[in-house]
C-alpha cells in the first residue's frame, strides 16, 4: 500500500503494519472499546449515586457532596490533554488500560473512605483515570475501524456511554439498599476490574503504534521506503492545535452540548415537579425516556454518518430541533401526556447528532495527532459537565423556574452555529493536513 493511497482512505501510515480489516475485526473492536467507554460513564455517576448515604456517614451537605463532582470534573479535564498527547506517542491500549486500573482503585478509596478527604482523594484518582477514554478510544477506532464502517463505531460509542450512565444508578443504589453503600462500592471495584480483565485479554484487537515505536522501527530499518515520521515536541504540537479555529470551535461546541444536557441530568425531575407538578417517580420516567430516545437516536444517527459528508448540517439541524424540544418544555403548558413526547423527542434529536459530531472531529483532525486532537476537544464535555450544574443552579436559586430549558435551547442552538463553522473550515483544509471524510 503506497502512502498516497493511505492518505485517501483516511487512515494514518501506522495502520499499515495491521492485518487486513475485516468485519469480526472491527466489531470486535467497536464492542470492547465500548464497554471501556460505558464503564467511564457508569464510574462518573457513582458518586451522585451515593450522595444521601455519604452525607449520613460523615456529615456532608450538598455543597460538599457538588464539590466532589466539580473536582471529579476539572481534574479530568485537564489531564485529559495530557493523555491525548501520551497516547499519539506510546499508543492507546496502555493508556486504557491505566484508566480502568485507575477506577478500581478510586472504587476501593471510596469503599474505605474515613472521611471527607479520603472522598476528594477518590475523586481526584477517578478524574485522573476518566480522563484517558477519550482520546483512548478515538485514537483506537479510528486507527483500527474501516472508514465506511466508522459511523457505526461512533454510534455504539456514544451508545454505551449512555447505558452507563442508566446504569450506575440502578446498579449502585440497588446494592446499597440490600448491602450497605461500602459493599456497593465495593461491587462497583469488581465490575471495573471484570471490564480491565476484557480490555487485557482483547488487547489483540486494540494494538495502535505510539509514534515512539514508529521511529524506533524505522530507525532500525524495518520500514525501509517509508518516509520517516518527524519527531515533534508537545510544546510545538500543543501550539499547533491551539493555533487551529477548527479545534477550538470544537472544543466550545462540546462546552455547549454538555451544558445542554448537564439540565437534563441535573434538574429534570425538580422541573418537572415545578412546573408540571409531576411525582418523583413520574419525573424519573420522563428521564428514562430521554434516555431512551437518545440511544435510539444514536443508532440512527450512525446511519446518516454513511448518507452524507456534511455531517455538520446533520449536527446543526438536530441540535436546533432539540433546542426547540427544550422551549416547548419551558413555556409549561403542555399536557402531560405530551411532556413525556416533547422529552423523548429531545432526547432523540440531541442523540442523532452525536455519531455526526464525532464525524466532524475526525475531518479536521491532523495526522498523528489523533489522541492530542481528542484530548482537547473533548475536555470541553469536561468543562461543560463542571459548568452547567452550577450555572443552572443559580439561575433556579434566582428564582427562574424556567431558566435552564431555555438555557438548554440557548447552549444547544450555539453549539449547532460552532458545528456549521467547523464544516466551512473543515472543507477548506487540504486532505493531507487532515483525515479524509470517508
Amino acid at each position: 500500500m503506497s502512502q498516497s493511497t493511505t492518505l485517501d482512505s483516511g487512515i494514518e501510515p501506522n495502520a499499515q503494519a495491521l492485518p487486513p480489516s475485516n468485519q469480526k475485526r472491527d466489531w470486535m473492536t467497536i464492542s470492547i472499546v465500548g464497554c471501556a467507554h460505558g464503564s467511564s460513564h457508569f464510574f462518573q455517576l457513582v458518586i451522585p449515586s451515593l450522595f444521601l448515604p455519604l452525607g449520613a456517614a460523615f456529615g456532608l451537605d450538598f455543597a460538599q457532596l457538588g464539590f466532589l463532582m466539580t473536582l471529579f470534573f476539572v481534574v479530568s479535564g485537564f489531564c485529559q490533554v495530557a493523555a491525548g498527547f501520551i497516547v499519539d506517542r506510546i499508543g492507546p491500549r496502555p493508556v486504557l488500560w491505566f484508566g480502568m486500573a485507575g477506577f478500581v482503585v478510586a472504587a476501593l478509596l471510596l469503599a474505605n473512605a474515613t472521611g471527607f478527604g479520603t472522598l476528594l482523594l477518590a475523586a481526584v484518582v477517578g478524574g485522573v483515570a476518566n480522563s484517558v477514554f477519550h482520546p483512548a478510544d478515538f485514537s483506537i477506532l479510528n486507527h483500527r475501524v474501516s472508514p465506511w464502517r466508522l459511523g457505526h463505531a461512533f454510534s455504539v460509542h456514544n451508545l454505551t456511554g449512555t447505558v452507563g450512565w442508566a446504569l450506575a444508578p440502578i446498579f449502585v443504589v440497588g446494592l446499597t439498599q440490600i448491602l450497605g453503600w461500602r459493599e456497593a462500592v465495593l461491587g462497583v471495584a469488581l465490575l471495573m476490574l471484570a471490564v480491565l480483565a476484557l480490555v487485557v485479554m482483547g488487547r489483540s484487537y486494540l494494538h495502535v503504534q505510539g509514534t515512539h515505536a514508529q521511529q524506533r522501527e524505522q530507525a532500525s530499518g524495518s520500514k525501509a521506503g517509508v518516509a520517516p515520521i518527524v519527531s515533534v515536541s508537545v510544546l510545538t504540537t500543543l501550539k499547533q492545535l491551539l493555533a487551529s479555529p477548527a479545534l477550538w470551535g470544537a472544543f466550545l461546541f462540546f462546552c455547549c452540548a454538555t451544558i445542554a444536557f448537564s439540565s437534563v441530568q441535573s434538574f429534570t425531575i425538580p422541573l418537572m415537579s415545578s412546573l408540571y407538578g409531576m411525582t418523583a417517580v413520574l419525573a424519573g420516567s420522563v428521564l428514562s425516556g430521554y434516555m431512551l430516545g437518545q440511544i435510539i437516536g444514536m443508532v440512527a444517527g450512525g446511519f446518516l454518518v454513511n448518507i452524507t459528508e456534511k455531517t455538520e448540517y446533520v449536527v446543526l439541524t438536530s441540535l436546533v430541533l432539540a433546542a426547540g424540544m427544550f422551549l416547548l418544555l419551558a413555556t409549561g403548558w403542555l399536557p402531560v401526556v405530551l411532556v413525556v413526547l416533547v422529552m423523548a423527542l429531545a432526547g432523540f434529536f440531541s442523540g442523532v447528532s452525536a455519531p455526526s459530531r464525532d464525524m466532524m472531529v475526525r475531518k479536521v483532525t491532523p495526522k498523528q495527532s489523533v489522541g492530542s486532537v481528542y484530548g482537547l476537544v473533548y475536555a470541553g464535555l469536561d468543562v461543560g459537565s463542571a459548568v452547567g450544574p452550577l450555572l443552572f443552579g443559580l439561575l433556579l436559586d434566582s428564582g427562574l423556574t424556567r431558566g435552564p430549558w431555555v438555557g438548554s435551547a440557548v447552549a444547544f442552538v450555539g453549539a449547532a452555529l460552532l458545528a456549521a463553522q467547523i464544516g466551512r473550515v473543515s472543507r477548506r483544509m487540504p486532505t493531507a493536513e487532515r483525515y479524509a471524510a470517508s
